[in-house]
Order: C-alpha cells, then sequence, then structure tokens
C-alpha cells in the first residue's frame, strides 16, 4: 500500500533534492519551494505553471493555473476566489460577499452599516432581488412584467409595470414618471415641474432651491429653464438662474449653437462639422475649431491647443498662482494612435506617460515631488512587463500577454501569468533580496536579503530540475551534482588566508 500511495522514487527523490540547511526543495518545474524576494514568506511550485501555493504575511494563496486560485488573508478577513476567470468569481471582506458567473448571474450580501444583514440576487437583465430584516429595503423585479428597485442603475429607486408602457424613477428629489419610456414622460421635484413629448417638444422648469448638507453648510442650487422642440433641432436653456453665472444656451441644428455666460462665450456655425469659436474669460483663453475637436486652436493664459487630427496634437493648460506658468495637464500626439504622451503635474505627484499604439508599447512614470520616491511601469506586448513600486521593489515578467491591456489586475496575474512568464525577476529595493526564474524554475537564482554578517546576502542557484545546485555566503560554498553534496566550507583565518576544511 505504501508504494502505490507513495512511490519509492518520488521519496528517494524529495529527500535528495531537500536542502536541510534552508529548508527548500529544489527540483525545478516538477517542484520547487523558495523564499519571497519581495516580501516576508514562502511559495511552493510544481508542474511547471501548473500549481502553486504562497503564504505571504497574513495571506495564503494556492492556484491551479488557469482553472481555479483561492486567496485569503486572515488577518483583513478576506477572500477571492476565481474559477476559470472571469467566468466564475467570489469575493468576501468581512461579513460581506459578491459571487457573480459571467457577470450575468450574481449574489451578494452582507451586514450593512446598521449591522443588518442585506442579501441580493440577480440574473441580470431579467431578475433583481433583495431582502434584509428592513423591510424598507426589500425589493423584487421580473423585466419586463414588474418590479421595483433601490440604488440600482444609476437610481436611487424604479418601479415599472409592463416596461417601457410605464415606470416611475426617483433620483434625489426627482421623481419622472414615463408612459410609455421614453416617449412620454413627466417630472417633479423640490421647485421643479416639467413634461415632454419626444421627440416632438418637451419643457422644463426649475427655481432656486436651497438645502443644508451633512456639514449644515446652506448650499443654493441654480434654477433652469428647459426647451426642446424636435429634438435634437432645436434646443433652448437657461441654467444658474438665481446666481451669479446664468448660462443661457441655444441650437438650431444644424445652423448654428451658441453659450453665453459671465464666464464663457462658445458659438458654432454648421454643426458639426463647422467653425466653433470659444472665449473663456475665467480662464483666460481664445479657442478656434474648424470642425472642433477635430481641428483647434487655442491661444490663452490658462490653455495652449494646437491640433490637426490625426497628424499631430500639443496641448498644456497652465497653474495660476503662486505656480503660475506651470504646465499642470498636457497633451501631445503624432500621428493617432501611433504616439501618444500625457502628463499630470499637481505636487505632490508628477505623472508621465507615453504609449505607442495604445497598448503596444505603454510607459508610466509618477514621482512624489516632495520626497523624491519613484514608481514607473514599462509593457511591450507581448513580449515584457517591467515595473518598480513606491518602495523601490522591481520585477520584470518576459512574455506578458494579457498585463499590457489589464494592468493591476491580481486576478490576471494569480490565474494567468503563470502560464506564459518564462521569465521572472524580482528585486527587493530595501533588503537588496532579488529573484531571477527561467522556463517555470528550469534554471533559478535566489540572492538573501543583506545583512551586517553578511553583506552581498546569500546566493542560492539551481539548473535542470536541481541536478546542479549551488550556495554560497560569508559562511563559505557548498555544492550539489545531481543531488550529492560535495565541497567544503571556507573557514577565515587570522592572516586574511582562506583555508578549506
Amino acid at each position: 500500500m505504501l508504494q502505490t500511495r507513495h512511490p519509492l522514487w518520488l521519496i528517494a527523490l524529495l529527500a535528495l533534492a531537500f536542502d536541510s540547511t534552508a529548508g527548500e526543495v529544489t527540483l525545478g518545474p516538477l517542484f520547487h519551494q523558495f523564499g519571497l524576494a519581495l516580501d516576508s514568506g514562502t511559495r511552493a511550485e510544481a508542474a511547471g505553471p501548473l500549481f502553486y501555493y504562497e503564504r505571504r504575511d497574513s495571506a495564503k494563496i494556492w492556484a491551479v493555473p488557469p482553472a481555479v486560485s483561492y486567496t485569503v488573508d486572515e488577518e483583513t478577513d478576506f477572500a477571492e476566489f476565481d474559477l476559470l476567470y472571469p467566468v466564475v468569481t467570489l469575493n468576501r471582506f468581512g461579513p460581506e460577499y459578491r459571487f457573480q458567473m459571467f457577470q450575468l448571474l450574481a449574489f451578494a450580501g452582507g451586514q450593512s452599516l446598521t449591522e443588518t444583514n442585506v442579501n441580493r440576487f440577480t440574473l441580470f437583465p431579467i431578475y433583481f432581488h433583495q431582502w434584509s430584516d428592513i423591510p424598507e429595503k426589500n425589493y423584487w423585479a421580473l423585466v419586463p412584467i414588474y418590479g421595483h428597485l433601490r440604488d440600482r442603475l444609476f437610481r436611487d429607486e424604479i418601479r415599472f409595470v409592463l416596461w417601457p408602457l410605464y415606470s416611475r424613477t426617483r433620483k434625489g428629489g426627482v421623481i419622472t414618471d414615463n408612459f410609455p419610456y421614453p416617449f412620454l414622460h413627466s417630472r417633479r421635484g423640490p421647485g421643479l415641474r416639467g413634461w415632454q413629448f419626444w421627440p416632438l417638444i418637451g419643457r422644463e422648469h426649475k427655481e432656486l432651491t436651497r438645502k443644508t448638507n451633512l456639514w449644515d453648510e446652506v448650499q443654493v442650487a441654480g434654477g433652469h429653464d428647459r426647451l426642446f422642440v424636435l429634438w435634437p433641432f432645436y434646443l433652448k436653456q437657461t441654467s444658474g438662474i438665481g446666481t451669479t453665472n446664468v448660462i443661457k444656451q441655444e441650437a438650431l441644428l444644424p445652423a448654428y449653437s451658441q453659450y453665453r455666460s459671465p464666464r464663457r462665450d462658445s458659438t458654432t456655425f454648421l454643426w458639426p462639422v463647422g467653425i466653433t469659436h470659444t472665449v473663456d474669460r475665467e480662464k483666460k483663453y481664445n479657442e478656434w475649431g474648424a470642425p472642433w475637436p477635430l481641428i483647434v486652436f487655442t491661444r490663452g493664459e490658462g490653455k495652449y491647443t494646437s491640433r490637426i487630427w490625426p497628424f499631430f496634437s500639443e496641448a498644456y493648460t497652465l497653474s495660476a498662482g503662486e505656480r503660475a506658468g506651470v504646465r499642470e495637464l498636457t497633451s501631445r500626439w503624432y500621428l493617432w494612435p501611433l504616439y501618444k504622451h500625457n502628463a499630470i503635474r499637481s505636487d505632490p505627484l508628477d505623472r508621465q506617460r507615453t504609449r505607442i499604439l495604445f497598448y503596444l508599447y505603454s510607459d508610466i512614470s509618477e514621482k512624489n515631488t516632495e520626497t523624491g520616491a519613484e514608481a514607473w511601469r514599462r509593457d511591450l506586448w507581448p513580449l515584457f512587463t517591467a515595473r518598480q513600486d513606491w518602495q523601490g521593489h522591481r520585477s520584470l515578467q518576459l512574455l506578458s500577454i494579457l498585463e499590457p491591456i489589464l494592468p493591476n489586475n491580481k486576478s490576471i496575474e494569480r490565474n494567468y501569468s503563470p502560464l506564459w512568464a518564462l521569465w521572472r525577476s524580482q528585486r527587493n529595493g530595501k533588503t537588496g533580496a532579488a529573484s531571477q526564474s527561467l522556463l517555470w524554475n528550469l534554471y533559478r537564482r535566489d540572492r538573501g536579503p543583506a545583512t551586517v554578517a553578511d553583506p552581498q546576502g546569500a546566493k542560492k542557484t539551481s539548473l535542470l530540475f536541481g541536478l546542479f545546485q549551488h550556495h554560497s555566503s560569508s559562511d563559505g560554498s557548498r555544492w550539489r551534482l545531481f543531488y550529492i553534496p560535495f565541497g567544503g566550507k571556507n573557514v577565515q583565518i587570522p592572516d586574511g588566508e582562506v583555508a578549506s576544511d
């Protein structure tokens, strides 16, 4: 029975590959156990990229890429489960959870701020159901027959019967009745009345209103008048009524459209292929577009733009006050989308990004102008992803198929990156610990953190399923060939010479 459950050859091989001094097993792609370079913890990999287990501080991860992965953090009470991501996912944080399948079938629930369990079931876009101990939070909807929803689909409340024949929505204090949607509706709210018979005609009026926010401050919401006739051909609107910035807009398309306010004026003739002229008195610039936004020229104290799409564009905004003249937002491209560059300068953040052909090449660099700390990421699809975080930790992955398109997606990194990562290297910016792996540990090299006794850090090298191994540190060197250890321990003697015992 022992032989059938645990083959003797496998037991012998594991025994030969086990390094008692390091507490690790070295069998290359078959099975490899090693310490992490960027964090405190260990990782074991088996069958090349098809299985791994990792323990990092309070977090544990095991995965069988690309089929399944499970992550749990005992300290933060957090867990994630992926099955053929993104087909099935389950996320839990404390008592809150969400399960989804194809983003169509979903369960969600947990404890709300009132310490009441709220649970949801969704079969998008057919059935929505929420149940709770508080009756006011309960709802269900069977589209298109009947439904009542709360805080869904960008509305505070939705009711419908035989949608689109009748529906009522509420957002804030504004209630809209549709019968049928979107052709006939009436709207009401604080100081607001409106109606429309779309696309023939529609009107809406709102008075100046005031409300108190969470900090007991009185906020003023300007009124408005809106009218359309034969939408979208004639539109007229006055907004900000009762405030210091009353905005008047009118459009008779495609002949003209205009925007007038104390801060900004804009006029367009023969929209959308004609000429647009904008004068912004608040930001102090003058802009011409013919047609906007394809051909644009802007000049002024606050903004500069020269654009002829798709040949070239250069645009930036200038800061005012103490940092007057500093370019805060910069955008530049040539032969769009061949080359594109964007920059944001808003202390303490200085961020630059350069892209070639969307995701073919991307270079992102960020700098804290107060501390001098830097972080960057470079992707060349599908060849590599290289990055450095704010702690100075660096990593490089050769073959990077989805990572440039979906950057910082943890599920992609857990479930798919191990499959095609032919080369992986990491370096800890604080301790100096580093690791390199080729072909799922067929070749692997690790360097431990620098210490006072060993400033260079202990080094371990493994090649060809561990048939060749080398370990060196301040205590000396050890070798293994075909899992057979040999070599001696170097001992420092007083005259500085090295003797071997």
